[in-house]
């Protein structure tokens, strides 16, 4: 990667409340405050790496407005409310440079059914397949290898990177954002034990996505047995998570690499779900609530809520009990210890 920036077009892209210093080398990469070379962009984005500004090499540190020192000779600070937001600014910047926006049209290889909607400024992409009926709106890009079902519609800008599958009558909002292998669509885990045999139940609803969503790489989302499999606006999810038929998912959720969330489940808005974190089904997580990396949670919780561990319990419970754990190896010593001197002194006395 190589970035062609001078100081004053990173201030603006980076809405800089002030500049300070003077760097006249034009920015030819972003490094961390230990690695960057004087052609470097910088951040202090996190108060525990304060101590190293002072130190490093970077030739523009994008630095909180509060920040007390001042930059070095041939070293420019750019004071931003949010150096972490300011970084991602710029790295928006650099990544229209890196991958441009292709051109509008349809490749030779794609497959689009007749009945399809395709607008003129959308760009489908070698081998890609389009069913019957399905209506791909202005300026989305498919990338290679892209599968759209019947009657799907993938709502304006949305960009589809190589291999997603979107499958039938599922419907993505605008400007959502999918990696490469998400499939959207799949068939629910469904299935009714009749006796001794096990028979698959129809999944017949779909997949509805709101605006501005995005979804990591090879993640799944199930379409519903009945209904709609939802996913609120704004919210973002991580690789390899699976979600299942007819889980409702609230606006401006995170959701981390491996969670699973089971059917039925609902989560409220502005919900964080920890990595490798597992929820059953049929559960109502109120707005807000937050679950700690590989918890495991097998109830409803309220609103507001931060809770860890499996069995899930709120977190400050969670924290004491493990504290508890570790003194259980010397509670066992004294209780033998205990026990054994009541033994003998039991002997000794009869």
């Amino acid at each position: 990667m190589s970035l062609d920036f001078s100081l004053s077009q990173i201030a603006t892209i980076a809405g800089a409340l002030s500049v300070e210093g003077d760097s006249a080398a034009a920015i030819k990469g972003i490094a961390s405050l230990v690695d960057a070379g004087a052609s470097d962009l910088s951040f202090l984005g996190n108060p525990k790496y304060t101590a190293e500004v002072a130190n490093t090499k970077a030739g523009v540190v994008l630095v909180p407005k509060d920040y007390a020192g001042k930059p070095r000779n041939g070293q420019a600070f750019l004071r931003v409310d949010k150096p972490s937001y300011a970084l991602a600014l710029i790295c928006a910047a650099v990544e229209s440079k890196l991958w441009p926006k292709p051109t509008a049209g349809v490749h030779a290889s794609a497959v689009v059914a007749p009945s399809a909607k395709v607008d003129a400024t959308a760009s489908i992409g070698p081998l890609c397949v389009i069913g019957e009926n399905a209506v791909i709106a202005a300026g989305v890009v498919l990338e290679s290898g892209c599968t759209i079902g019947v009657q799907a519609k993938i709502g304006t800008d949305s960009w589809l990177k190589s291999h997603v599958t979107i499958a039938d009558y599922c419907e993505i909002g605008a400007r959502c954002r999918l990696q490469s292998g998400v499939v959207i669509g799949s068939d629910g885990f469904g299935y009714e034990p009749v006796g001794e045999v096990i028979h698959r139940i129809p999944q017949i609803g779909n997949v509805i996505l709101a605006d501005d969503v995005e979804v990591g790489a090879n993640t799944t989302i199930d379409r519903a047995r009945f209904s709609h499999t939802s996913i609120g606006r704004g919210t973002k999810i991580d690789n390899l998570v699976q979600i299942a038929h007819n889980v409702r998912i609230g606006k401006q959720c995170l959701i981390t690499a491996q969670v699973g969330i089971a059917g039925s489940t609902t989560l409220g808005d502005y919900c964080v779900l920890g990595g490798q974190a597992g929820v059953a089904g049929h559960l109502t997580l109120g707005d807000r609530v937050r679950l700690g990396a590989q918890t495991g949670l097998f109830e409803d919780i309220p609103q507001d809520s931060f809770y860890n561990g499996t069995p899930a319990v709120p977190i400050g419970l969670e924290r004491r009990l493990v504290v508890l754990s570790r003194k259980l190896p010397d509670l066992f010593k004294k209780v033998d210890s205990l026990a054994a001197s009541l033994d003998a002194s039991g002997r000794s006395n009869p």
